[in-house]
């Protein structure tokens, strides 16, 4: 038994991180998806082709439903809305607007605002350092983001921050905020019936968006920009739904559950190793010096603020 369980140990977090990785993928797929549909479209065929996939998941677990406390269904409903629908919203127009290299990098900032989040929501502890470490990460993540740091006394506009830089924190927000909310739903369900039931409330979000602003019609759901290539614009939605969407969830999870939270945390960052590889590599969406050093900072700060955090929390089982 003692055996299973070290080989267990051996094998989770690089579980962990081969998840990571493929949700670091994305950019790949979404990217080109952006010349082809409405950010908001993307976002919400990407929910249907994953909910597809999730059904086999879905169905057995249907009778859980009503047990589902209030609590949890509003823990839900907001992880749902938050994370898996206008966060991602977020994300896609952001690469569309911004250096995608530098907003996979800048979503680095994202367990900072999950921290702070479960302090106001949960009255979990923060660490002395964190607000040390925390305030590093913010200072590297503007660095990051400008192009010309000598302007930025003079303008945002001419230090290069953009939209995309401002969507991207958004996302860092929504997606943080998100996190907090999953915490509440783990409580109150199964991990498989949490993650299917997330994908159904984001693409029912992600409905009521598109008839809101008037683009739940078929030329808007498939453009003529998707209709001249839909063999690609069907692989892309494909790839990214399944590569980038739900293998790397459910591989992602199964990781954790055999894996220290401490750990886990730093295989983690190999969705930001992937993103860069492919924004820069395949897009050339290259970094200046000063943004590789503010990149390398902003990600040891927020390795430190999980470091920081873990050790002032109570010993999980698997510890």
């Amino acid at each position: 038994m003692q055996q299973r369980t070290v080989k267990r140990a051996a094998y989770g977090p690089w579980l962990v991180g081969l998840g990571a990785g493929l949700w670091g993928t994305e950019s790949a797929w979404r990217i080109p998806l952006n010349e082809l549909f409405d950010a908001r479209v993307i976002v919400f065929w990407e929910h249907v082709f994953i909910l597809i996939t999730f059904l086999p998941i879905l169905i057995p677990r249907l009778h859980e439903v009503p047990k589902i406390r209030a609590r949890t269904w509003g823990f839900l409903l907001f992880s749902g809305f938050a994370g898996s629908a206008v966060g991602t919203i977020f994300f896609t127009l952001s690469l569309k607007y911004g250096n995608p290299t530098v907003v996979n990098v800048i979503l680095n900032i994202q367990p900072v605002m999950s921290t702070i989040g479960a302090f106001l929501l949960f009255v979990d502890r923060l660490a002395r350092q964190f607000f040390f470490y925390a305030a590093v990460a913010i200072v590297a993540g503007v660095f990051v983001s400008v192009t010309n740091p000598s302007m930025i006394g003079v303008s945002f506009e001419q230090a290069g921050l953009n939209l995309g830089t401002g969507y991207a924190l958004i996302c860092a927000l929504f997606w943080g905020l998100s996190t907090v909310a999953g915490r509440g739903v783990m409580m109150g369900m199964s991990l498989r019936l949490a993650s299917s039931m997330r994908i159904v409330v984001g693409l029912a979000c992600m409905t009521l968006i598109l008839l809101a602003y008037g683009k739940l019609d078929g030329a808007a759901l498939w453009p003529a920009a998707a209709q001249a290539h839909t063999g690609k614009a069907i692989v892309l939605l494909f790839c990214l739904a399944s590569i980038s969407g739900g293998i790397p969830l459910l591989i992602y999870f199964q990781g954790l559950r055999l894996t220290r939270a401490s750990t886990a945390g730093y295989f983690e960052m190999m969705q930001t190793l992937a993103a860069v590889c492919i924004t820069w590599g395949v897009f050339h969406a290259s970094l200046h010096v000063h943004q590789v050093a503010a990149a390398i900072i902003l990600i040891a700060a927020v390795a430190m603020v999980h470091q920081v955090q873990q050790e002032i929390e109570p010993a999980q089982p698997n510890d």
